[in-house]
């Protein structure tokens, strides 16, 4: 799990905060409601298609596992953020309260700061002395 952190892109990287800032607002904002997480995945599964549809093209186009899960995760995430956050004070995705912000910055930052070392090498091995 530690070579695919060092081994990420940039892009990737982005896409993880993402995520991040994602799950720390699922934290704050969680709603049981199974109306949401029905309708969140119904909308992942129609968009998932499409969007499978949209990069092949036409022809045997193989994609990763990887790749299709992003597909259909991603209208899931963006649905589910867009019915928790309904009506809460919200500026775009930005929320309105403070330690709110603050623990997705932080997380964030941790996030980036962590594969950044990964990337770097500061995780040095223990050297074992030799006589």
């Amino acid at each position: 799990m530690l070579n695919y952190f060092t081994q990420l892109s940039r892009s990737k990287i982005v896409l993880w905060c993402y995520l991040v800032w994602y799950l720390v607002n699922l934290g704050f904002e969680f709603d049981p409601s199974p109306q949401i997480w029905i309708n969140s995945i119904g909308i992942s599964l129609v968009i998932g298609c499409a969007l499978i549809l949209s990069v092949s093209s036409g022809t045997q186009t193989k994609l990763d596992h990887w790749q299709t899960f992003r597909l259909f995760a991603m209208p899931f995430c963006v649905s589910s953020f867009s019915a928790l956050i309904k009506g809460k004070g919200f500026w775009l995705i930005v929320p309105p309260a403070p330690e709110q912000m603050l623990a997705c910055v932080v997380a964030i930052t941790l996030f980036v700061v962590a594969v950044s070392a990964l990337k770097h090498g500061t995780h040095k091995p223990v050297l074992v002395l030799q006589r």
